[in-house]
């Protein structure tokens, strides 16, 4: 099983989860070319993808979706409400309906050798998900854009081998920015995005021995900054109420512009 960050921002989300027989993206929230040659970075095609899964209907996770569909025929796998809500957003441009696979939270499906596990987060879109991935006995989870987390999806990452976890903004930085006041209320609300800290507290829960590989990803252009991230999620682990320091994993910042390694699972 391999997990690859094409890219993981703010501004564009795109996630590769493959295995021996199956290749599947996690949200394409940039241009098709841009997708096309981080999947080259790392040995592989547009062309192979056998599903994409889209978590919500914003524009940086969907931004290359109509490309991609239209010139590829890669089935689309969103929850029904995310796929009405795709319809109905003019930018993406025709898509066959014949594509549109609806998927259902709490509901696990396969597409070839991987198992998709869907399940529901709290962000301001029709319906999010977020996507834990098994093959075998090893698992991945992808999961951004919650304004917070509960034991239900603690329990929904327990036991992962790869994670790729928001850690979208610094409190402070966001607080003080110039953002208007809505959209700063919006950010930090239930149904916005998780900060730095809260990116780290939720790890502390999930976090066993045989967690392997952590990015931290989807973070803000303007309210973040990776070393920021990287050394606030640090300071919550090592401080936070767990067994472990953070010199225990080795955790990385997706970034934003280029893809990251090809990780084995």
């Amino acid at each position: 099983m391999n997990f690859c960050s094409i890219t993981s921002g703010s501004s564009g989300n795109c996630i590769y989860v493959g295995s021996e027989h199956a290749s599947l993206l996690v949200d394409v929230g940039l241009s098709g070319k841009r997708i096309e040659a981080g999947l080259n970075s790392i040995d592989r095609k547009t062309a192979e993808m056998d599903g994409i899964l889209i978590t919500h209907e914003h524009s940086d996770h969907i931004k290359g979706l109509g490309v991609l569909a239209r010139k590829y025929q890669i089935p689309i796998y969103a929850t029904g409400a995310t796929i009405e809500a795709m319809k109905a957003y003019t930018p993406l441009g025709k898509v066959d309906d014949s594509l549109f696979c609806e998927i259902y939270p709490d509901e696990p499906f396969c597409i070839k050798d991987l198992e998709v596990a869907p399940f529901s987060i709290s962000h301001d879109a029709a319906d999010p998900v977020a996507y834990r991935i098994n093959h075998e006995n090893k698992s991945v989870g992808v999961i951004t854009d919650l304004g917070h987390y509960n034991d239900y999806i603690v329990d929904h990452l327990q036991g992962l081998d790869g994670v790729l976890l928001e850690a979208n903004h610094d409190i402070n930085m966001l607080q003080v920015g110039s953002y208007p006041y809505y959209l700063k209320q919006r950010i930090l609300g239930n149904r916005g995005h998780l900060s730095n800290e809260n990116a780290g507290r939720l790890l502390c829960r999930i976090l066993h021995d045989g967690l392997k590989t952590i990015m931290l990803g989807h973070l803000s252009r303007e309210n973040n900054y990776e070393e920021l991230a990287y050394e606030t999620v640090c300071s919550e682990v090592t401080l936070g109420e767990n067994p472990y320091k953070a010199k225990d994993f080795p955790i990385r910042v997706a970034h934003r512009d280029e893809p990251s390694e090809l990780f084995a699972i």
